[in-house]
């Protein structure tokens, strides 16, 4: 199992835990939105890294961003097997440019 399975394992069963002990438990307890909110933030920090070039910083603020990601994923019931799955669905596209136009909306 990858860190990033063991995290989204991790989160998920934070998701019924009391929210005084766990951060995880904290923001999903607050609702989809406010963990929305949360990985938009993150994003923005991480992007800011990325453009002062900052390696360090960035690799720390992405990690921050996978998490809250999946923390976001989770306060609607999508799984990273979900993200995974669909990742996989679209890695037989011929290109990148294709597999974009042909979605939908």
């Amino acid at each position: 199992m990858s860190a990033l399975e063991r995290l989204a394992a991790t989160i998920e069963a934070r998701k019924g835990a009391d929210p005084d002990g766990s951060w995880t438990a904290k923001l999903l307890a607050k609702g989809p939105d406010k963990c929305a909110e949360k990985f938009g933030e993150e994003a923005i920090e991480a992007v800011i890294e990325a453009v002062k070039g900052d390696r360090v910083r960035l690799t720390s603020e992405a990690a921050d961003v996978l998490y809250h990601l999946l923390v976001m994923c989770a306060a609607r019931d999508v799984s990273l097997a979900d993200i995974v799955a669909e990742l996989a669905r679209r890695e037989g596209t011929s290109s990148g440019l294709a597999e974009k136009a042909s979605r939908k909306g």
